[in-house]
């Protein structure tokens, strides 16, 4: 465990989109919250593209840039590492660097299928150093205000929550067979953005009981193979050759949460026009909230004030079509729109919190353990639709 006078030394494993936003989030660590944080050195970013690497590295102020994951876990000054690859590379990553006595923060879902997410999780539970799972829009200032509102009883009863994570990256039936869409069914959209909602409908109302009334389908089950290297949801050049797509591209389901509320769940990779949408509604007996991450910086709240008025807004949506945007933000995608790169940044300052033993710290980060639940309630989601519908219990929480 570092001490408060010590350089926390961070590496990040995967230079993509989501790996830069971590890179961006550990260099800006230091410049939110209170201070106590010792500082921060910027070792390495790793990747197998290594001009990709080499990018990041510049972009982020890392010291150099590493052809391999493993590179970062032989590197004995490296404290604490993003994990931040295709998912089936998680598990053996994970292993890897905690055997090397490396804190990790690994990216959702945590692993590829059921078993290594239970592999890991109880690595976590045997492992003397901080590991976590990136479950970000914890971090959302909406959101955890939203939650408050609920914790505070000031909806009432609740009545419904409903849940969605609609994303447009997959409509163009020429976009590459890349890693996302493999791996059975559950690991398409489901553990993409599914993973998220689910978590954060746990992280507002409390546990969920049962799922029910699922159904899985794929809009494009053939996509041509790529030539080379695929980066995020970047369009590459492609062949004439098709594979098939091997898991969905949208989901939905009804949720029974442990308290009694009523869920309902709708996923999609393929909503023409929705580059980013996570969204909810939660509603009560005396009070309603919603959120939409194309607003990221707002939500809305209803308390049954007698003058309380809404009004329609058109909304303009911030992306790499508008000046400074792109080559500018850290997550360079379509929609992110203001606030997530701060949400990685604060998500990247809890982890180090915990690592450097901070006093007043943030509130801890997601574990391996929550990352394990939000897979078995995607594995129950997956055989509720195999079983038309039928109704699957979850483990209870402990």
């Amino acid at each position: 465990m570092a001490t408060s006078g010590k350089p926390l030394s961070v590496a990040v494993i995967g230079a993509g989109m989501a790996g830069r936003t971590h890179a961006a989030g550990y260099r800006n660590v230091n410049t939110v919250f209170a201070a106590g944080l010792p500082p921060v050195r910027l070792a390495a970013i790793a990747d197998a593209n290594v001009a990709l690497g080499e990018d990041a590295a510049r972009r982020y102020g890392y010291e150099k840039a590493l052809p391999s994951w493993e590179a970062v876990a032989e590197d004995p000054t490296i404290d604490a590492v993003s994990i931040v690859v295709g998912n089936d590379l998680h598990r053996p990553i994970a292993e890897a660097l905690v055997a090397a006595g490396k804190h990790v923060l690994c990216e959702k879902p945590l692993a590829g299928s059921l078993e290594d997410a239970r592999a890991m999780a109880e690595l976590e539970r045997t492992a003397d150093v901080v590991t976590a799972v990136g479950y970000t829009f914890r971090r959302s200032p909406a959101i955890s205000a939203v939650r408050d509102h609920v914790q505070r009883g000031e909806l009432g009863d609740l009545t419904l929550f409903s849940g969605r994570y609609w994303c447009d990256y997959a409509t163009d039936p020429n976009g590459p067979l890349s890693w996302r869409f493999k791996g059975g069914p559950g690991s398409g959209a489901l553990g993409d953005v599914g993973a998220h909602v689910i978590d954060t409908a746990e992280y507002i109302a409390g546990p969920i009981a049962a799922v029910s009334g699922a159904s899985l389908s794929t809009q494009i089950p053939k996509r041509p193979l790529p030539l080379g290297a695929v980066v995020g949801h970047n369009a590459a050049p492609v062949s004439d050759e098709f594979g098939e797509v091997e898991n969905e591209d949208t989901a939905s389901f009804t949720a029974r949460f442990e308290s009694g509320l009523v869920g309902t769940f709708s996923l999609s990779r393929t909503a023409f026009g929705l580059p980013n949408g996570l969204g909810f509604d939660i509603v009560g007996l005396g009070g309603r909230a919603a959120f939409d991450q194309h607003r990221p910086a707002e939500y809305l709240f209803d308390d049954a004030q007698p003058d309380a008025r809404t009004r329609g807004a058109r909304h303009i949506i911030a992306g790499p079509q508008m000046p400074y945007f792109k080559g500018g933000y850290p997550m360079e995608a379509p929609g992110v729109g203001g606030g997530n790169a701060e949400m990685f940044t604060y998500q990247a300052r809890a982890f180090l919190d915990q690592v450097a033993g901070v006093e007043d710290p943030l509130p801890a980060c997601a574990t391996f353990a929550d990352g394990l639940r939000t897979m078995e309630i995607i594995r129950a989601i997956v055989e509720s639709s195999d079983r038309d519908g039928a109704a699957v219990t979850i483990p209870a929480t402990s």
